[in-house]
């Protein structure tokens, strides 16, 4: 091997690693795009036997099979969100029974009382906050700043939706060319190999998100029969919304439970924090964490390794890994990405022991 092949190698070696990390790149720069895809991708598969229905039985055609289909999504959407305006609206009610005045008042009772607590001991708390210049430190414009980012948000969700909906409008409609452009594009040598990893993986999947579907609506029956035994007000929007929180693993019941406290407190509160307000509050975080036990410890793991063939232990620390590499995100697709990661391996490395061991109920 002489000095002129080694220096090829090392360029080939360069300009490989150099055209990966370009790719990474730029699906770095359209992962939103990607996002939107993949949501279509979901939204086009769970709509198939929906247009399917109405091409069949009510002999519609396909354009408008697909648009009644999209149409029923934006219904669930609509409907999503109106429900929530209630709970806005009363939250809102006793937000607005709070004392300001007594409230500034309070804040300013406290500044002095710092004050003189530290000129006490000597120190010149008068020098001090004009050394640091601590009441130009303070935003003002928070209220503006939040209403222009809370603008900025609703409007990349709609611009969002109105993408995804797109793009499943020709997913839907095109399908059957999708299809054949997928066909197409395999290679014939790994064509039969691909076909069954994909069919079993659309079977594993499907079983996957009805379990999730299952679990959440288990969950959501005793979060409400909670919040119903100690009267809490607008108790089904509540634990629908706490229950939805359960897509995150192990962290979304957490947020669900503080959601749960908070809007149960400020659900009773007229005016004045009492004794009476305060128990019901606690007893509902309670119930909160016993309804948690129950579906940490029999619902989730039966429904989740029946329907991905996979044991809890081993989906406990899958979650935990794609927590710790890609956050709340990789929580959620987690169980997904790893349920295809088992199928292809069963299908190109059957004869592998660790592949073997993992796969020996798919």
């Amino acid at each position: 091997m002489n000095s002129k092949t080694i220096a090829n190698g090392i360029v080939r070696g360069v300009l490989t690693l150099a055209l990966i990390l370009l790719i990474l790149y730029f699906l770095y720069k359209i992962q939103l795009v990607i996002v939107y895809i993949l949501v279509s991708v979901i939204l086009a598969m769970i709509g198939t036997p929906i247009v399917d229905f109405l091409r069949k039985k009510l002999k519609f055609k396909l354009t408008t099979a697909v648009i009644f289909t999209l149409l029923f999504y934006g219904l669930i959407i609509f409907g999503f969100i109106m429900m929530f305006i209630p709970l806005i609206t009363t939250q809102g009610q006793k937000l607005s029974l709070l004392d300001s005045n007594a409230l500034q008042n309070q804040i300013t009772e406290l500044t002095v009382q710092i004050k003189n607590f530290l000129d006490q001991r000597g120190f010149n708390s008068s020098k001090m906050m004009k050394e640091y210049n601590l009441v130009s430190k303070l935003n003002f414009n928070f209220l503006s700043d939040f209403l222009n980012n809370t603008l900025n948000t609703i409007s990349n969700i709609g611009m969002g939706l109105a993408s995804v909906f797109f793009i499943t409008f020709f997913f839907l409609k095109e399908r059957v060319i999708f299809l054949k452009i997928f066909r197409y594009i395999l290679p014939d040598e790994h064509e039969e190999k691909i076909l069954n990893s994909v069919t079993q993986i659309n079977e594993l999947l499907s079983r996957y998100f009805l379990g999730i579907l299952l679990q959440l609506f288990i969950v959501f029956i005793l979060y409400l029969i909670v919040l119903l035994i100690f009267g809490v007000e607008n108790a089904f929007i509540i634990a629908f919304l706490c229950a939805f929180l359960n897509i995150i693993p192990y962290i979304g019941p957490l947020i669900g439970t503080v959601l749960a406290v908070t809007l149960t407190l400020l659900g009773n509160f007229n005016g004045a924090f009492t004794h009476e307000m305060l128990m019901t509050t606690i007893y509902v975080m309670i119930g909160f964490f016993v309804v948690q036990f129950i579906d940490n410890n029999i619902s989730q793991p039966y429904i989740f390794s029946n329907s991905t063939k996979s044991h809890p232990l081993e989906i406990f620390l899958i979650i935990l890994i794609f927590g710790f590499l890609f956050g709340i995100l990789g929580m959620i697709i987690a169980i997904p990405v790893y349920t295809i990661l088992k199928v292809v391996g069963k299908e190109f490395l059957p004869n592998n022991r660790i592949i073997q061991s993992l796969t020996k109920d798919l």
